[in-house]
Order: C-alpha cells, then sequence, then structure tokens
C-alpha cells in the first residue's frame, strides 16, 4: 500500500464537492486514511508550494490556495500516487480526460479542484506538511 495526500482547493470547497470527490476516490479504491479542514495562511501557501516560487503562476496559486478553506486528505492504494494522478486528470480541466476529478469539478488550472502529489518523495513531505507523524 501506498500512501499520497490530495488536497480539496477553495474552489470544490465552495462549491460543496468535498463529499462527492472523497466518494470519487473511495470508489477507486483508495482508504481514507485521515481529513482535515483549514485555511493555508499565504505564508503557509508559500512554503507548500515553494518548489514553484519564481514561476509566472506562483502568486496567484498562493492566493488562490490561501484564499478559503482546503481540505487535505491522506489517501492510501496501490500505486496511490500515480493511480490518484490519472484520476485527478491534467493541471488544466479542459484538457483533462472526460470523467476526470479536474474535468468534472475544475475551471481553470489554478481553480482546478483539487491537489494531488505527483511523486513518492513529494507525497511523503505533503504528508508530513499536513499530517505530522503520518
Amino acid at each position: 500500500m501506498e500512501r499520497t495526500v490530495m488536497i480539496i482547493k477553495p474552489d470544490a470547497v465552495a462549491k460543496a464537492a468535498t463529499e462527492e470527490i472523497i466518494q470519487r476516490v473511495r470508489q477507486e479504491g483508495f482508504r481514507v486514511c485521515q481529513t482535515k479542514t483549514l485555511s493555508l495562511s499565504p505564508s503557509e501557501a508559500e512554503e507548500f508550494y515553494a518548489v514553484h516560487k519564481g514561476k509566472p503562476f506562483f502568486a496567484n496559486l498562493v492566493k488562490f490556495m490561501s484564499s478559503g478553506q482546503i481540505v487535505a486528505v491522506l489517501l492510501e492504494r496501490e500505486d496511490g500516487v500515480s493511480y490518484l494522478r490519472k484520476i485527478v486528470g491534467t493541471t488544466d480541466p479542459s484538457e483533462a480526460a472526460e470523467g476526470t476529478i479536474r474535468r468534472i469539478y475544475g475551471t481553470t488550472k489554478t481553480q482546478n479542484a483539487v491537489h494531488a502529489s505527483d511523486s513518492v518523495a513529494n507525497a511523503k513531505r505533503e504528508m508530513e506538511f499536513f499530517f505530522k507523524g503520518h
């Protein structure tokens, strides 16, 4: 079993899509280990997305991710990281495959409903960020 992190972003939380998204990942065989509803401060969002610092979209991403509540979800499944990326879809919802979470719930490259860990190493870093000790 492999653990990974999904964040339900402020746009999806505001649309009341949290439960539908969590139900979708459960249907795909994920076990929900823990959830945490919180709001990121701008400095916390900067820390979390530090890998993107200096990129043109960084400031907008930080502003968006600190604009409202998020739900961090600790998930577990065989091939969890890669499988979650598959069902989440590509960053741009308009280019994401039919039936993916971002295609269904996202609207723009930034407001794309969810974040998913992109590697096992980043999943571990993100788990420590949101779920210390797990």
